[in-house]
């Protein structure tokens, strides 16, 4: 760890890394990317007239779509499985009993049932995909949605550009890397990891600097930090990631210690049946955050709904331990989104930030048209659905559609990185954009050929 008010240099074991800068990972906060931060400027590379903002709501287990938004009522039982399906407010479009609050704001999203990819029906490959647009081969790894426009774009005011609510994918069985940071941009371009359950009673962000730590350096606010760094941190000047401590210091530190983006994070400032709307757990309040965040001049907000499959209620329903029984989209997981989903698309288009907020809610595949016999369902990367709402996607309308027992797209197929490119349009990068890559090789932001679900913006 390094501290700006330890009394010498700090030898570490594995190197110098963005972390260990300031206390406890406070930079974490900033993005890291500093000079970039504060000093670079797009030049024709985005559409800053286009200023869309992002959540993107990881459904970590993936979802049925046969017991959520792509119901079978006609198929035999073991396909339809136990539930039933209900109307919206859009005529003609039906989605599961299990979300009878979303049913009320059919109008606002619009759901696309021909999503699918041909890679190994494994979790870790599908979270590549769908939050970054490739699978990562060759050692290679492509940078998340966030952190690209976090590169391109950078930072609003004293906030982060891309953060992660509440925690990163951990272990999902296929130890690869899910497609949740920075990539080949680098270690600057990582989101902010909040690292905390906002549903805890006891929530506060870590690793930011609280009032009685500033209170304990006994230094002025209005004083030259770059003497106190000079004076303690010499060593660590004369190595590459001195560049961290250029004329762009003073403000990393405005940002550290800014009161408007402390507040952002300050959930007991909203009305308590506010709260309860959203549901009092660690997803639902993620989503309250991530409305906040957005407010406070934060780009894009992706947020985990669980951190693993084993041993947790998730989506991940094959019937039987370590795993969810199907069940659960009844008793837990579908009530947990429909009103964090709900409430969140409700918050959004009543304060007017619906329009330039792209709130994506998906998956990494679906599960198996067939329940198994242990009366659940297996992974099924052939075909699932998603959400698409605001950030000028025209809600109440399906894209696409499944066979008659929901195993493959049956018209208008939806690649992952056909999502990626919708989800750049949408937020103003061009497709054919080129990223710094590994080696210096330049990488368009989507492969050359691939377009964005135009549908979506009709």
């Amino acid at each position: 760890m390094f501290r700006l008010d330890a009394d010498k240099a700090v030898h570490f074991c594995d190197g110098l890394r963005r972390r260990d800068f300031f206390h406890a990972g406070t930079l974490s906060l900033l993005g890291l990317g500093l000079p970039e931060w504060f000093g670079w400027k797009a030049r024709g590379a985005v559409d800053r007239s286009k200023d869309v903002n992002c959540i993107l709501l990881f459904l970590v287990g993936g979802p049925s779509q046969l017991d959520t938004w792509d119901m079978k009522p006609n198929a035999p039982i073991e396909i339809r499985g136990p539930y039933r399906p209900i109307k919206t407010n859009v005529a003609g479009v039906e989605i599961s009993e299990n979300f009878p609050r979303m049913a009320k704001h059919a109008d606002k999203y619009a759901i696309v049932r021909s999503v699918h990819h041909t890679a190994a029906a494994v979790h870790d490959t599908g979270h590549q995909m769908m939050q970054t647009g490739r699978l990562f081969q060759g050692g290679i790894e492509h940078p998340h949605i966030g952190c690209v426009l976090s590169k391109l774009k950078g930072p609003q005011g004293d906030v982060p550009a891309h953060v992660l609510l509440p925690r990163p994918i951990g272990n999902t069985g296929g130890n690869m890397p899910h497609g949740q940071s920075a990539g080949y941009l680098g270690k600057t371009h990582d989101p902010f990891v909040l690292n905390a359950d906002p549903s805890d009673p006891n929530f506060r962000v870590p690793d930011m600097f609280p009032s009685e730590y500033l209170s304990a350096l006994r230094v002025d606010r209005h004083k030259n930090w770059r003497e106190l760094v000079d004076r303690t941190v010499s060593r660590f000047e004369t190595s590459p990631d001195a560049r961290l401590l250029d004329s762009t210091f003073h403000q990393a530190y405005t940002l550290m210690s800014s009161q408007k983006a402390r507040d952002a994070f300050e959930l007991s400032r909203e009305p308590e049946a506010v709260r309860e709307n959203y549901g009092l757990n660690r997803f639902g309040q993620s989503c309250l955050l991530a409305r906040r965040m957005i407010e406070a001049g934060v780009r894009f907000v992706t947020i985990n709904m669980f951190e693993t499959v084993f041993d947790e209620i998730t989506w991940d329903v094959h019937g039987s331990k370590p795993f969810s029984p199907l069940s659960c989209y009844r008793d837990l997981v579908g009530p947990m989104f429909d009103h964090a989903y709900s409430s969140l698309l409700e918050d959004l288009h009543n304060r007017g930030l619906l329009g330039n907020t792209l709130v994506v809610a998906t998956g990494e595949f679906g599960r198996t048209p067939k329940v198994n016999p242990a009366g659940g369902r297996d992974h099924w990367p052939q075909c699932w659905s998603m959400l698409m709402a605001g950030g000028g996607v025209q809600g109440g309308q399906v894209i696409g559609s499944s066979d008659d027992i929901g195993a493959m797209p049956k018209d208008r197929p939806v690649t992952p990185s056909e999502v990626a490119a919708t989800i750049y349009h949408a937020l103003g990068i061009p497709l054919d954009h080129e990223l710094p890559g590994a080696q210096g090789r330049p990488i368009r932001v989507v492969d050359h050929g691939t377009e964005p679900v135009r549908e979506l913006f009709v």
